[in-house]
């Protein structure tokens, strides 16, 4: 398997600059109130634990140096009425903050989800599902890590320095000052450690984006990995992935690790000078020096503004990794869809008419044509059937019919309208499409066929299924049509998934169906009730019907054999047969391999003859 996820491999190089900040910020405007209230709560938690400290040194000058047990009870009762109010607003700034985390996080996950719906179906070929998943999960919890919980931190540890400050002014201006040149020093190490710490996250995510897409082929494709017997080579694939992202987290790991020591070393310095100076002048107290209580009061502030300093710089290595997070997300929702809606778009009403393709060029490399100055004209209500070798441009023409994607060059026309003054929803609504995989949700049978017509009745429902011919499967279950299928619909057959994905089209009543190979996995007996229901619904709708069995095509009112992006015949069945072409050429190959496989069944020549009928 390939290591290459090409919309991973988007770069983001140089330091962070302040608009991904910004829009970080941003995240909490509607938010404001649970914002605001846990910045005052935190600035009234870090005022009064500044206020607890000048109590202590009260405490010592005027109650125990003065030896006077009175006034040292007064001290210790607003003490206690302290303790008491920064208890009360601790636990306010703890519950607002986590509520403003969780809050953040839904309505970021909200926004991815929303705007992936409305990206084309050329952006999901193109991005690894594991890649998309990592950005609304493990990118979006690190940002709403950081905006509640790191702006809290960052909060905290502003309030604690100011107050801090503020006290020891009071205390001696002059000793202050003999702190604040180390100020630009821990601005000097952070931003050099910043830039460094930053490249190795935005590598671990990068990494990271690739193990959680590997993760997710392993685990789908698992059948196919015991089948063959990839074990090792697999574990050898996802062991080079996780090496890639331990030398990424190791280097990021190894700048955050020196980054808080660094800091240390600083406070270190700062409360040896305070004690230093602060000593001298401690014999000159009755002169207009420092107290002992001061003295306690004022190493007290020291530490007490140095640990948040220490904490910010946690913060701070932890921000660069959110910032890095939220580069990859701001850029998911930053992807513009290939297909979108004209600004003069209208709902058509209706779908019914011609479907003309004029001159229509596509490609999905520029350098790979697969359709060239294509045309071809379906009438109202016509079954067109669509045959060719891999690769030819089928399911290409089918995908630009259901606007998936739009031509280059040219036009395509439904009922004399270019059909990109038509809405997008006006289009995919009135479409209905069975693949040859087909998909069904974690949930009911009944809830994943009421996934065509989200207010159909249960007895439309049944009557859906009927046509379809998956009613009669449906209520040999103990639990009939309210029975789980499971995650992807892994508790049922591909036979039972492919009825009930036929059933949930009929549901929906579309006027252009559409049938991709949606037989090609199923057995005989199952194709031949895909075939019945198909002619229930395909009856007064436009269809085109992909086939990888020639005889399911028979009656289809034209038959259009595609190859290299061009038209090579077009007829019906008999019509084509006659001009021993290359419908015939592969429809008499292909009788060929099933005379031949129901020989090797029955085991006489004799028994397999019914199955030249066909010819």
């Amino acid at each position: 398997m390939s290591d290459n996820f090409g919309f991973e491999e988007e770069e983001f190089q140089g330091s962070w600059n302040g608009r991904t900040l910004i829009r970080i910020g941003k995240l909490l405007r509607p938010h404001w109130r649970s914002t605001l209230g846990f910045m005052v709560a935190i600035g009234i938690v870090a005022a009064v634990e500044a206020f607890e400290t000048y109590l202590v040194s009260r405490a010592i000058d005027e109650g125990l140096s003065a030896g006077d047990p009175q006034r040292l009870g007064e001290i210790l009762s607003l003490y206690a009425v302290a303790t008491a109010t920064l208890a009360a607003f601790v636990f306010v700034f703890i519950y607002l903050t986590g509520r403003l985390g969780q809050q953040v996080q839904y309505d970021l996950r909200r926004r991815i989800f929303n705007h992936l719906q409305t990206l084309s179906l050329g952006y999901y070929n193109r991005t690894p599902v594991g890649w998309i998943m990592s950005r609304v999960v493990s990118d979006s919890e690190r940002i709403a890590d950081l905006i509640s919980w790191g702006v809290l931190d960052i909060t905290w540890g502003v309030m604690n320095i100011s107050t801090a400050l503020f006290f020891m002014l009071t205390i001696n201006a002059q000793l202050t000052l003999v702190v604040v040149p180390l100020v630009p020093v821990l601005l000097i190490i952070a931003t050099w450690f910043q830039a460094r710490i930053l490249v190795g996250f935005r590598e671990s995510r990068k990494a990271n984006s690739k193990i959680t897409g590997n993760y997710n082929e392993m685990i789908t494709g698992v059948r196919v990995i015991k089948a063959l017997g990839r074990e090792e080579s697999s574990i050898q694939e996802f062991g080079s992935l996780t090496r890639n992202m331990y030398s990424a987290s190791y280097s990021a790991a190894w700048y955050s690790a020196l980054f808080m020591p660094s800091v240390m070393v600083c406070s270190a310095v700062a409360v040896g000078a305070v004690v230093y100076f602060g000593g001298r002048n401690v014999e000159t107290v009755t002169a207009g020096g420092m107290s002992i209580g001061q003295i306690q009061a004022f190493v007290s502030y020291i530490t007490f503004m140095m640990w948040p300093v220490m904490e910010m710089a946690r913060v701070f290595a932890s921000m660069q990794h959110a910032i890095a997070s939220a580069e990859r997300s701001f850029s998911l929702l930053d992807t513009k869809a290939d297909i979108v809606n004209r600004p003069d778009a209208a709902d058509p009403g209706t779908l019914r008419g011609d479907i003309v393709f004029d001159n229509v060029t596509f490609y999905y490399d520029e350098n790979k044509p697969v359709l060239t100055n294509f045309n071809l004209h379906v009438k109202a209500g016509e079954m067109v059937a669509l045959v060719g070798e891999t690769g030819g441009g089928k399911s290409t023409i089918v995908n630009l019919i259901c606007r998936f994607y739009e031509p280059r060059s040219g036009t395509i026309r439904i009922n004399g309208m270019d059909y990109t003054q038509m809405t997008l929803h006006g289009i995919h609504s009135r479409t209905g499409i069975v693949l040859q995989t087909p998909h069904l949700f974690s949930g009911s049978i009944r809830e994943n066929l009421r996934y065509g017509r989200l207010d159909a009745t249960d007895s439309e429902i049944e009557e859906a299924a009927k046509l379809a011919g998956a009613h009669d499967f449906i209520i040999t279950f103990d639990k009939g049509y309210d029975t789980d299928v499971g995650e992807g619909g892994g508790l049922l057959s591909v036979g039972q998934k492919q009825l009930i994905s036929l059933a949930r089209a009929v549901l929906a009543k579309p006027e252009i169906f559409v049938m991709d190979e949606a037989t090609s996995s199923v057995d005989t007996l199952t194709e031949a009730l895909i075939q019945k229901g198909m002619e229930a619904l395909m009856k007064g709708r436009t269809s085109f019907v992909i086939a990888h069995r020639l005889s399911t095509i028979r009656s289809a009112d034209r038959i259009v054999v595609i190859e290299g992006g061009q038209i090579a015949e077009m007829g019906n069945h008999q019509e084509l047969l006659r001009q021993k072409g290359h419908y015939y050429n592969l429809y008499t190959k292909q009788f060929r391999q099933e005379r031949e496989a129901a020989y090797t069944r029955e085991g006489t020549p004799e028994q397999a003859q019914p199955l030249a009928a066909g010819l």
